[in-house]
């Protein structure tokens, strides 16, 4: 599972980046053509990667219930972020990652319940889900280069 984990680490190092390069402006404007922000799709990624790891194993959340009732799937994108709030999602796009490497060494998810996603793919461990989290917060991090790219078209700068 090393290369999944370090693969994870890359896909969050690179949503970082994007989180804190993008002026405020940006990371809150719906592109036309789209239905959420580049911030929603960051935020999202954290919601889920929680579900799909700590709610399908029968275990606790590691964030606040906050980020999953406002960005898991079907939720709109909040259009009024604080500055602190980037912040406290900066901080946690790493740390989440971290305690799930530790989490997962200390043999935290010995039970998973075997889920299909919406992507149609079967989650039936918490090795599938960690694969599969990989692909898809990398889609997200497409979305939101995509997102980025349509900004500028749009006239930000």
């Amino acid at each position: 599972m090393n290369y999944h984990f370090q693969a994870h680490r890359q896909v969050r190092k690179n949503l970082l980046h994007m989180l804190q390069t993008t002026p405020h402006d940006q990371l809150m404007t719906i592109p036309d053509g789209f239905n959420n922000n580049i911030y929603w799709n960051i935020a999202h990624t954290v919601a889920t990667q929680q579900l799909l790891h700590y709610y399908l194993s029968g275990n606790p959340f590691r964030i606040d219930k906050y980020w999953i009732d406002t960005y898991k799937k079907g939720t709109l994108p909040n259009l009024n972020v604080q500055e602190s709030e980037i912040e406290d999602l900066e901080f946690l796009l790493t740390e989440t990652s971290r305690i799930l490497m530790t989490d997962y060494d200390a043999d935290f998810f010995s039970d998973y319940t075997p889920y299909t996603t919406s992507f149609g793919m079967d989650l039936k461990s918490i090795q599938d889900a960690i694969i599969f989290n990989n692909m898809h917060e990398s889609l997200h991090y497409g979305y939101a280069m995509a997102q980025k790219r349509a900004l500028l078209v749009e006239g930000f700068n």
